[in-house]
């Protein structure tokens, strides 16, 4: 048997992995003749047509249908007010509500209309909250403190 040594200059593509490119504008015949596969007049046509991002041939691109994310709100979305259990250690209240969070000024914007407590942090003292949302982990701190929760 014969020691085989591949060379470089050996080396070939399999077969069918190549193909001749495409010669346009060399005739009828060619099938890709006259226009060169541009089509007929208009901006593909032309030499240095468009090619911005987004153009959908003169249609409304989509990009400016739709509204953008600043200032853009879903119809009839709450907007909630959200404070940690941490938080309510500083509060001085019988009961812990959205009015009276708004009227000690914890919660100043007037977008939100709403209250959620969230878990983080640790309560020390007992409090009466009503939120129309507790997660589970902030009622079951407000409990074990001695405190109460109401969800409206």
């Amino acid at each position: 048997m014969e020691d085989t040594i591949l060379k470089v200059d050996d080396l070939r593509p399999a077969d069918g992995a190549t193909h001749r490119p495409k010669r346009k504008g060399r005739g009828r015949s060619s099938g890709m003749g006259k226009t060169s596969c541009r089509g007929h007049n208009g901006e593909g046509q032309r030499a240095g047509r468009s090619k911005k991002k987004g153009f959908e041939g003169g249609q409304m691109p989509s990009y400016r249908k739709f509204p953008k994310l600043k200032g853009f709100k879903p119809p009839r979305t709450i907007m909630y007010a959200e404070i940690n259990v941490q938080d309510l250690n500083k509060i001085e209240a019988d009961v812990i509500d959205f009015e009276k969070l708004r009227e000690l000024g914890y919660i100043k914007s007037k977008k939100y209309e709403a209250l959620r407590i969230l878990g983080k942090g640790e309560i020390s003292k007992a409090v009466n909250v009503k939120a129309n949302y507790v997660t589970p982990s902030a009622k079951e701190k407000i409990e074990s403190a001695g405190g109460s929760v109401e969800v409206i």
